[in-house]
């Protein structure tokens, strides 16, 4: 597995700075605090956001949240994304949550409308059409770990640290208590717990073969489903199955539908275009 990831990475674009806007021109003499990338190759369909802010450990500065907001508008109408995958560029650490320095310079109004931003930001995250991984090679803390639990998978480092501990900064939501990455899966905070390598990148390893899963099957299909489990999820349950047949109303029409019912009863696979 270790030599077929490593031939798929031969055949990856390079990172992609987001051109700078607003907050993020100010960071335009520094590297992008959130970079992007489509996969090609046999991974084509998988695009990667990586949180590149070494200096302050990817914690949530205006110019990062800025810059990951601007990523996902403009992801969000590509239909070529069919995987999401959220990832750190600094070792050791996926997100380490608020940047408590910045914050500190904030006046009280400034906090308030910081704090509904990073509200915008997980809702956003939340709701993005095609499905998204987190892969949490290392500490995801506060707002770092409402980043992870935004998105519909979470992979987790058997040694990565995480937790809610905004109470022990005077601030919430938060527990207080921390978790490593095997006591995570075992609450069900995550999905995959996996043994740390050399690299420390194991986790994303794991999600990128979770992308890979998703990756063959029909994606109108896939970002209907999601939705129908997203707000089913928030109803009663015949609401909840009226939101289902609309969801799949809508798949009925597709080209994809079709090419499926056609891939099984010629006995080959299906080749869905999205469409």
């Amino acid at each position: 597995m270790q030599r077929v990831l490593t031939r798929a990475l031969r055949l990856t674009r390079p990172w992609r700075p987001l051109p700078a806007r607003s907050c993020a021109s100010a960071a335009a003499a520094r590297d992008p605090e959130i970079q992007v990338r489509a996969l090609e190759g046999p991974d084509k369909g998988i695009t990667e956001i990586l949180m590149n802010r070494p200096h302050a450990r990817n914690a949530l500065g205006n110019v990062f949240v800025s810059e990951l907001l601007e990523a996902l508008a403009r992801l969000r109408d590509d239909r070529q994304v069919r995987v999401l995958l959220f990832r750190s560029g600094v070792k050791g650490v996926f997100c380490a949550g608020a940047d408590l320095k910045e914050r500190e310079q904030m006046s009280e109004a400034e906090v308030g409308v910081f704090v509904q931003r990073l509200r915008g930001l997980m809702n956003e995250i939340a709701a993005f059409p095609a499905p998204t991984i987190a892969a949490m090679d290392g500490y995801a803390l506060g707002g770092g770990l409402e980043l992870a639990l935004a998105c519909d998978l979470r992979v987790a480092a058997s040694s990565a640290v995480m937790g809610l501990i905004e109470t022990t900064r005077g601030l919430l939501p938060g527990a207080g208590r921390r978790l490593s990455g095997t006591q995570a899966q075992a609450l069900g905070l995550v999905n995959h717990a996996v043994a740390q390598n050399e690299e420390g990148n194991a986790a994303y390893h794991r999600a990128r073969e979770l992308a890979q899963e998703i990756l063959p099957q029909a994606p109108i299909a896939v970002r209907l489903g999601k939705v129908a489990i997203d707000r089913g999820m928030e109803v009663d349950i015949a609401s909840g199955m009226a939101i289902e047949g609309m969801c799949y109303a809508q798949n009925i029409p597709t080209q994809d539908r079709l090419e499926g019912m056609a891939a099984f009863r010629e006995k080959r696979p299906p080749r869905f275009v999205g469409k």
